[in-house]
């Protein structure tokens, strides 16, 4: 039995990713995530936006029931939590931040894991510097975010969410010329098309592609009759599973069954992990859950994909895209007359 996933020219020694956020933006969270046993951490993304860095002091979040209704921070939350909530990048000087986490990859390949730089593109030049820069110094692995969900809600200059393939296309070709080390793009889940996307960020020599970011939303307080949090925000919960692993799916059907994919927004635990991977993720990034339930989730998504194959068999390549490759269509789906009837109340089936 063995968990780790091949990702183009590098080896996951397990499918579980730590995805960026305010839980890793410091080396104590970072080192969290490593002794937790993921695969990969993603560091804390920057820019070089002074905007952006000013929207993380307005950073909020709230963790709410599939009723809507506020439950407790209290990194022990129901397996129906969704976290929604607005943050900001990292403050810490740009070379600063990059000598920090290339000098935890170092720390991280000793572990047999990786830790992965983000990058969350504002202006296209600025991006391909920051990862010249981060390569110079050492990662081993980039990631740049082109589908962050606040894109079209924060202040100019700050973030940019891209939802036009020539345009991923164009921004991929201009960061592969930048860096020689895997690249992975991070794509926005507010697209028409992410399949599209996935093809475009592929054809611009990304290494891999990352489905999908999560969404803009708005939740009205019933109590205060205003928004919560003041304003709409970025979501992502359970719900999003389905919808992920129908893009992933998609997408492997666009792209090959060769081509890596990643999978992130609506996995909470390791079955989850495994949901993502039958719809053809080689390895999922975990955010939101490990904000709400602390670095243990990881811990125990790694014990629980092992668990899985220990009870049926075969190791954790042999689950990439089984889902996705058994689709049938509508059209050749069984013939049962008047099975919809079992699907209706009474009154209707007359």
């Amino acid at each position: 039995m063995s968990l780790s996933v091949r990702l183009g020219g590098i080896t996951l020694k397990n499918p579980v990713i730590v995805g960026a956020g305010d839980h890793v933006m410091t080396a104590g969270g970072i080192r969290a995530g490593l002794a937790a046993g993921a695969g990969a951490v993603v560091a804390k993304s920057i820019n070089e936006s002074e905007a952006a860095k000013r929207q993380l002091d307005g950073s909020d979040h709230v963790l709410l029931d599939s009723r809507w209704q506020k439950l407790p921070w209290d990194f022990a939350p129901p397996p129906d939590a969704m976290v929604f909530g607005r943050s900001g990048l990292h403050q810490m000087d740009s070379d600063a931040w990059i000598a920090e986490i290339a000098a935890l990859d170092r720390e991280a390949a000793k572990l047999g894991a990786y830790v992965i730089g983000s990058i969350i593109l504002a202006d296209l030049e600025v991006a391909a510097d920051l990862a010249a820069r981060m390569q110079a110094a050492g990662l081993r692995v980039l990631e740049l975010n082109i589908g962050a969900p606040h894109g079209d809600e924060a202040v100019p200059g700050a973030i940019v969410q891209e939802r036009a393939a020539g345009r991923v296309r164009a921004i991929t070709e201009r960061i592969r010329r930048a860096v020689t080390i895997p690249l992975w793009i991070k794509l926005t889940g507010q697209s028409e098309d992410a399949a599209a996307l996935a093809l475009a960020a592929k054809d611009g020599g990304a290494d891999a592609v990352i489905v999908m970011g999560r969404f803009m939303a708005l939740v009205p307080d019933i109590e205060t009759r205003k928004p919560m949090l003041g304003t709409a925000g970025a979501i992502g919960g359970p719900w999003s599973l389905a919808l992920t692993c129908r893009w992933l799916a998609q997408a492997r059907k666009k792209l090959g069954p060769g081509y890596p994919l990643l999978g992130t927004n609506g996995a909470r635990d390791g079955l989850d992990v495994v949901r993502f991977m039958l719809a053809g993720a080689r390895a999922v990034e975990m955010t939101s859950a490990v904000m709400a339930g602390g670095f243990g989730v990881v811990s125990q998504a790694v014990r629980e994909i092992g668990d899985y194959l220990a009870r049926t068999g075969g190791t954790a390549e042999d689950l990439i895209g089984v889902a996705a490759d058994a689709q049938v269509g509508y059209g050749v789906q069984p013939d049962r007359p008047g099975y919809w009837r079992d699907f209706v109340p009474v009154e209707s089936r007359e």
